[in-house]
């Protein structure tokens, strides 16, 4: 089946918190083993949070990480989790990280709810800024810059920690933004990219970790985020992930953190089934 075209079923799983240079040609995973290997891609980082788990976020200032909201949230119990126990390891790979640093205040998207509402209608907002306690200040660490949204058809890439390579980022050199998704109605469909708050579809390989993954873009010789990871899921029994478009987001996060932040928002409901072919799993 097109991409375009309506989708009978589709599995989704929201939060993908872990357990346990320039794009080039190729579309597998390759583990970022060695200095040489993770020369360019040091901003991206694992972030521990507390006993919880991990996610993967991205230095996008030197006191900023770009991540998802959802990371920001007790998986069991829904609660937003105590910032002072979150750590961003810049760069970690075998057991160290070319920067460590806390974090001072968290701030997901105002408009995210965990656990509320309808999976899907999450997504566009699942995105969330760090300010660490310390700047990171190195020449081997330079803050990504954004970008707006990819168009259908784009090549892509993207670096994350997940359950299975929790030790050493890997980078996807090359994957494609399938469309954008919206749920209606009558079902699933995938639609070429528009105006409006889109749930990107991309072709990307993701795990539990890789949630707050920066999906790079390379245009003129740089790299740039146009999105975060969200989720993976299945669409007909095709393995895609999902990405929060940043929009506007990034600008509208740093004017609430200047104001000195909002609360966030607490969970609701912990498990959905959603109707009309879909299935939607949060953890």
């Amino acid at each position: 089946m097109r991409f375009g075209q309506a989708i009978g079923t589709l599995f989704l799983v929201l939060a993908l918190w872990g357990t346990g240079a320039a794009l080039a040609q190729g579309n597998g995973l390759r583990s970022l083993q060695t200095g040489d290997d993770s020369r360019g891609w040091e901003a991206v980082g694992r972030l521990d949070l507390g006993d919880r788990g991990f996610c993967t976020g991205a230095l996008i200032a030197e006191d900023l990480v770009l991540t998802a909201a959802h990371c920001l949230f007790d998986k069991e119990t829904g609660i937003s989790i105590d910032a002072s126990t979150i750590q961003f390891l810049a760069g970690w790979r075998n057991g160290r990280a070319a920067a460590y640093r806390g974090v001072r205040r968290a701030l997901a998207h105002p408009e995210y709810v965990y656990g509320g509402g309808d999976n899907m209608q999450r997504v566009p907002f699942d995105v969330a800024l760090l300010q660490l306690d310390q700047p990171i200040r190195l020449p081997s660490i330079r803050p990504y810059s954004t970008d707006a949204r990819p168009a259908t058809g784009d090549e892509v890439g993207v670096v994350s920690y997940a359950q299975d390579r929790a030790e050493a980022p890997s980078l996807q050199q090359v994957c494609h933004v399938l469309g954008r998704q919206s749920m209606l109605r009558a079902g699933v469909v995938l639609k070429p990219i528009g105006d409006g708050l889109d749930t990107l579809v991309l072709s990307c390989d993701v795990d539990f970790g890789s949630s707050g993954a920066p999906v790079f873009s390379l245009r003129d010789g740089t790299l740039r985020i146009v999105s975060v990871i969200s989720a993976k899921a299945e669409v007909d029994g095709r393995k895609v992930s999902l990405g929060t478009p940043l929009a506007d987001h990034i600008a509208f996060l740093q004017s609430k953190l200047a104001e000195g932040g909002s609360r966030l928002r607490p969970a609701n409901v912990r498990v959905l089934s959603g109707g009309s072919g879909g299935k939607f799993v949060q953890p």
